[in-house]
C-alpha cells in the first residue's frame, strides 16, 4: 500500500526534508499508510519514520515536530483513495428517488467509515472489511454513525436487500465491546419496522448503551420520483402519533433506569402529528441535530435567548421575505411574531415553498430548490430574502438544482442572504445587526 503525493507546501517540515510531488508515502513509523485515517492516526506523533519511494529509490526520512504541526503533504482527493460506494438497495433510499438532470455528485450513495468519522455521514456497516473493522477498534475511532434502520436480521436484509445486511449487526455489539462510542438512526417505513419491530429495535440498541449513545427515529422521506420501485406510504397523523408515544414510552423509562434517554423522535413526527415539540432540555447533548432531531427547540431556544439579551432598539425596517419548507413556516412565523412584538417596525414575512421539485410529501427546508423559490417568488415584493444556509450544498455557493444565490438575486431583484441555522443569527438577521 502507499499513496502519491500531489503536492508540498511550500516550508513546511515535508518540503524542508525535500519530499517531492510524485514521490509515494510508503509508511509512517513502520505502518502502511493507505487513506486519510492511516495518515491522520499516525502523522500525529512528534517523531516520525517515514519510508518514500522517489523515482529512483525508497528513501528513510526522519522528522521531528510539534504534535499538531501538519507535515505539509497534500494528495489528489481529501480520502487520498476513491470514496466507498453503497453496496445496498435500500426500499426507501432517497437517491433512488431522485428526478433526472442533476449534477452527476448527487447520484453517489456513500457508505464510507471514515466520512462517517471525519464528516458524521451514517454508514450501514455492510461496506465494512475485516481489515477496516480492526482499524476502527485499534485507532478507537469514536463515534461512529450507522443507519440501523432495524435489529431484525432477516427484515434488515429485505429493507436493505443486500443477503448480508443482517450479519452486519454482530458488529454493534463488536464495537460496543471495544468501547466504541455509535450514534444510531432508525428510518422508519410503515407497516415495514415501526410498531413491534421498532420497539424490538429501541430495546436491542439499548441493550447496547452507553456505547450506543443515541438513536434517532426518522420518518421516510418519499418523493413524486418512486415508478418501479418499492411501494411505500407516508405515515399518517394518528400513526405519526403513535411513533412519538412509542418512542417517548421508551426515552422515559432509559432516562429513569440509566439518566439518559437513548432514543427521540425527529422533530418530523410532531410536525406530522400537529403536536408541540419538546423543550431544548429534553434534548440532552443534541447529539443528533443532523437527524433533525431538537433542532427547532434549539433554534426556538437560542432565539429566545438572544431577544433576552438584544440591546437593539430598533430595526432597520427592510422589506423581508424569510423562505423555508412548509415544516419549519410555523414555528418561523412563532418567532417572527415574537420579534415583531418587541420590534414594531419589522417588515418581514414568512413564506413557505411548496416542493414541486420533489413532490409535496417533502416539506424540510434543506431540501428546497431554488427554482422552487424562483417560481414561487415572482411578483412578490420585497428588498431582501432570507434563506437557511441548509439549502445550499456544503460549500454554500449553489442548490440541489445548481441554481446560486447570485442568480436568485439577479431574477427577483431582491437581496439574497444566507443565515445559518441558528436562532441568534436568526434574529439579528430579522433586526439587521
Amino acid at each position: 500500500m502507499a499513496v502519491t503525493v500531489a503536492s508540498v507546501v511550500y516550508g513546511s517540515v515535508a518540503y524542508k526534508k525535500h519530499i517531492c510531488a510524485g514521490d509515494r508515502l510508503l509508511t509512517i513509523n513502520g505502518n502502511e499508510i493507505a487513506d486519510v485515517l492511516d495518515y491522520r492516526f499516525h502523522m500525529m506523533n512528534t517523531r516520525l519514520t517515514l519510508q518514500v519511494q522517489t523515482p529512483k529509490r525508497i528513501r528513510t526520512v526522519r522528522i521531528r515536530k510539534g504534535e499538531e504541526e501538519e507535515l505539509g503533504l497534500e494528495f489528489e482527493t481529501y480520502l487520498m483513495d476513491r470514496q466507498h460506494s453503497c453496496r445496498n438497495k435500500c426500499v426507501f433510499c432517497f437517491i433512488d428517488q431522485m428526478p433526472p438532470g442533476m449534477r452527476e455528485s448527487l447520484y453517489f450513495k456513500d457508505d464510507d467509515s471514515r466520512l462517517s468519522f471525519l464528516f458524521g455521514n451514517y454508514i450501514t456497516l455492510t461496506n465494512l472489511s475485516e481489515h477496516e473493522v480492526q482499524r476502527i477498534i485499534d485507532m478507537h475511532i469514536s463515534p461512529i454513525n450507522i443507519s440501523v434502520h432495524t435489529t431484525n436480521p432477516e427484515l434488515r436484509c429485505r429493507m436493505m436487500n443486500n443477503r448480508f445486511a443482517g450479519d452486519s449487526l454482530t458488529l454493534l455489539k463488536r464495537f460496543a465491546d471495544a468501547g466504541i462510542r455509535m450514534e444510531c438512526q432508525l428510518v422508519v417505513c410503515p407497516e415495514w419496522n415501526d410498531g413491534e419491530e421498532l420497539a424490538r429495535s429501541m430495546h436491542d440498541l439499548a441493550v447496547l448503551a452507553p456505547a450506543v449513545e443515541s438513536v434517532a427515529v426518522v420518518p421516510v422521506g418519499l418523493t413524486k420520483y418512486r415508478e418501479g420501485l418499492t411501494p411505500l406510504r407516508p405515515f399518517s397523523k394518528e400513526e405519526a402519533g403513535r411513533v412519538i408515544d412509542a418512542v417517548e414510552l421508551f426515552g422515559a423509562q432509559m432516562l429513569a433506569a440509566t439518566g439518559n434517554r437513548l432514543v427521540y423522535a425527529a422533530d418530523e413526527w410532531y410536525l406530522a402529528a400537529d403536536r408541540p415539540i419538546p423543550d431544548e432540555e429534553f434534548y440532552g447533548d443534541m447529539s443528533q441535530l443532523e437527524n433533525g432531531v431538537g433542532l427547532i427547540a434549539l433554534l426556538r431556544s437560542q432565539f429566545d435567548e438572544a431577544m433576552e439579551n438584544c440591546d437593539a432598539t430598533a430595526a432597520k425596517g427592510t422589506k423581508t421575505v424569510l423562505v423555508t419548507g412548509a415544516a419549519a413556516a410555523p414555528m418561523l412565523n412563532e418567532l417572527l411574531s415574537k420579534a415583531k412584538a418587541h420590534w414594531s417596525n419589522i417588515d418581514a414575512r414568512v413564506i413557505a415553498i411548496r416542493n414541486e421539485f420533489f413532490g409535496d410529501t417533502i416539506t424540510v427546508a434543506g431540501l428546497v430548490t431554488g427554482g422552487d423559490i424562483l417560481c414561487q417568488l415572482e411578483g412578490v415584493s420585497c428588498e431582501r430574502i432570507l434563506i437557511p444556509e441548509v439549502m445550499l450544498r456544503r460549500e454554500g455557493d449553489r442548490f440541489l438544482d445548481d441554481i446560486t444565490p447570485e442568480m436568485m438575486e439577479e431574477t427577483l431583484g431582491a437581496k439574497v442572504q444566507v443565515v445559518p441555522v441558528d436562532g441568534a443569527d436568526l434574529l439579528d438577521a430579522l433586526i439587521e445587526r
